[in-house]
């Protein structure tokens, strides 16, 4: 009799982020990926923990419906300078604003996570990493968005790649500000016996 395992993965990953997919496959879990289409919260009056783990619980639950008896992931990650969220830039000219607001300052980056099995909520959390840019030139920027499409990421930046143009130093988890606190999930998923 054969060990072999044919079943679909344990960990259904509710996201479009090719980022959240890479890190997980380098963290070495087994998962697909599912896009459930899901309105997010954009309510001023939450912290950014209250929003980045509301907005990862409907994608979180939105999946969880898609796939019975499955665990599914969700993630939200904002930025948040001054206590104000960058989300994605709508255009390259907000994307140079959003990087000049954060030129030469610290951010904050969280990440809200959830983990859902047939409708119901079976874990959350959430990380936060101090983020600080060097001072940065309207030319400096610009180079960097040649280099990095911005359009897609939380304010307007990747710190996986290029990382030198703009970070000075950061406290916290690195896989956080790409979009996936690896270092944390993995302890989550190990008492689910994922990991």
């Amino acid at each position: 009799m054969s060990n072999t395992q044919t079943a679909s993965p344990l960990l259904v990953l509710a996201s479009a982020s090719p980022r959240r997919a890479d890190l997980l496959r380098k963290a070495g879990v087994s998962f697909e990926v599912i896009c459930p289409e899901v309105e997010e919260a954009h309510d001023a009056s939450m912290t950014p923990e209250e929003l980045t783990v509301e907005n990862a619980k409907r994608k979180a639950l939105a999946g969880s419906a898609m796939c019975p008896g499955r665990l599914v992931l969700g993630a939200d990650t904002l930025v948040y300078v001054d206590g104000e969220p960058l989300a994605k830039p709508a255009d390259m000219d907000e994307a140079l604003r959003m990087v000049r607001q954060l030129s030469g300052r610290s951010h904050e980056v969280c990440t809200g996570v959830v983990l859902a099995r047939d409708g119901a909520l079976i874990e959350k959390f959430h990380v936060i990493t101090h983020v600080t840019f060097k001072p940065l030139s309207d030319t400096a920027i610009r180079d960097y968005h040649n280099l990095v499409n911005p359009l897609d990421k939380a304010g307007a930046y990747g710190i996986q790649a290029h990382t030198d143009m703009l970070l000075e130093r950061m406290e916290g988890s690195f896989s956080n500000v790409v979009g996936l606190p690896v270092e944390r999930l993995m302890q989550v998923l190990e008492g689910h016996s994922i990991a």
